[in-house]
């Protein structure tokens, strides 16, 4: 490469201040500086950037192509500095969260997380079966965010993020949507659609159980099965205010239910023995410094 880090700086800064004495002075160089820095530039380039005349410099027509290709070389230019200087003060490069619950409610602070840590890669991992706390145990996972347990490992410590409110869905044409009250033996009759990994595990859900079932491993995928009528589903309301606005789901009234939600609480989780670095402290308190679902309030 014969042209410099340098050269492109200063063929941007004439572009955007205009000419070369403006640039010179942004830049605290002398103007012959940058006018020979950006004509080294041309000839490296072999194409002329800029046309000039003693009342203006503008920008010629491969000048304004290459002008974005050198903004964006900079850019990148300060990624890897910002990169190395997060890594340089003991940041780590990446880290992984196993999430058991529907992401959307999460990315209030996903985004703050990106925006602290721009340069750090993140990996979300949905484990089968929901076995997020084998995968925290075996290193796999820094965090985990999952439904309450009520025993967890000695190896693993936890805090309560707050509760979700879980509701019995199906789509407005099913069978059950036109029953003012449904009561347990009216769901039984009806093929149920349900999380693999809280099939039989959630409180109460023994009184959910369906001669048909059908399990699936995210909610996306049971959304997107009760809306075509494939059976009735237990879903978080957080997840489907939309639907349930538009009338596409409609919200079953359990029998044995009249007062209450039904709420499961959801735990924050890490091991004991694995210290966190940096980054991972950071989302840690994020994800408890405000109860879940005020996000989507």
């Amino acid at each position: 490469m014969r042209y410099s880090l340098d050269q492109l700086e200063m063929f941007v800064a004439v572009a955007d201040r205009g000419g070369f004495s403006a640039a010179a002075r942004h830049l605290g160089k002398t103007q012959s500086t940058v006018s020979s820095a950006v004509a080294n530039l041309e000839l490296d380039l072999g194409v002329s950037l800029f046309a000039r005349d003693n009342k203006r410099t503008a920008l010629t027509p491969p000048g304004e192509s290459l002008l974005r290709e050198a903004r964006e070389i900079l850019e990148r230019c300060l990624a890897l500095e910002g990169h190395a200087g997060s890594l340089g003060q003991g940041v780590e490069g990446e880290i992984t969260i196993a999430i058991e619950i529907p992401h959307d409610v999460l990315m209030g602070a996903l985004t703050d997380f990106a925006n602290q840590f721009p340069h750090l890669d993140l990996h979300a991992r949905h484990p089968r079966q929901g076995d997020i706390r084998a995968l925290l145990l075996e290193g796999g996972a820094q965090l985990g965010i999952l439904f309450a347990q009520p025993h967890y490992p000695a190896e693993l410590d936890f805090t309560q993020m707050g509760r979700l409110t879980l509701t019995h869905v199906v789509s407005r044409d099913h069978p059950l949507a036109r029953l003012p009250t449904v009561r347990f033996a009216d769901l039984h009759v009806h093929r149920r659609l349900a999380f693999s990994p809280h099939a039989h595990r959630l409180p109460t859900t023994e009184y959910l159980a369906a001669t048909p079932c059908w399990q699936a491993e995210s909610y996306p995928a049971l959304l997107e099965m009760a809306l075509a009528g494939l059976g009735w589903t237990t879903l978080p309301r957080q997840m489907i205010r939309r639907e349930l606005a538009r009338g596409d789901l409609v919200e079953l009234a359990l029998e044995a239910y009249p007062h209450t939600d039904w709420q499961v609480g959801v735990d924050l989780v890490w091991s004991k023995t694995a210290a966190l670095g940096p980054a991972a402290r950071w989302l840690k308190a994020r994800l408890l410094s405000r109860a879940l679902g005020e996000e989507k309030a």
